[in-house]
């Protein structure tokens, strides 16, 4: 059992400036846009090592990292069963289900591995990234590790992850 402590961080440098497009179920598609998306980060853990869930200055500079290999790019998701994706020359060409041909320069494009490019998604990719490099970096873990991700003021969504016991 987990003791009630957890940190939160949520910074105003905690954002990215991206663009993307929503792939439905029907294979239909918005039209592109972008966001300026906010990152919130709420992390418990099973015991107060040192006193603390996790100290705040190691947390920051790797949310940090994550929102900045975000920022300006197109966000596309490789895994989306309805887009195809190759490269031709220098340039990602992104096929689309409605007939469009998308021929973007590979430093502006982002392929994340997710299946879509919703807020869902995105968290779910940010929470990931941030488990792996505190992994990596500090050999921690989280009992949980909550993301939120705000497309506008007001609208967000918000993925946890609970480590198998």
């Amino acid at each position: 059992m987990s003791l009630p402590f957890s940190i939160k961080v949520y910074k105003q440098y905690f954002n990215f400036a991206s663009s993307h497009f929503m792939i439905f179920e029907n294979g239909g598609r918005e039209p592109l846009h972008g966001h300026n998306y906010r990152v919130q980060v709420r992390g418990e853990a099973p015991d107060l090592a040192g006193d603390m869930v996790f100290d705040f200055l190691d947390i920051k500079p790797i949310v940090r990292e994550v929102c900045d290999f975000l920022d300006h790019k197109l966000l596309i998701p490789k895994d989306n069963k309805h887009l195809k994706i190759y490269t031709e020359k220098k340039n990602y060409v992104i096929e689309t289900p409605d007939e469009c041909h998308f021929s973007i320069p590979m430093t502006d494009v982002l392929l994340l591995p997710i299946l879509n490019t919703s807020a869902e998604r995105i968290a779910v990719y940010i929470c990931d990234e941030i488990r792996k490099k505190v992994s990596q970096k500090f050999g921690f873990s989280f009992n949980s590790l909550e993301v939120e991700v705000e497309e506008t003021p007001g609208q967000s969504a918000v993925y946890l992850h609970r480590e198998q016991i």
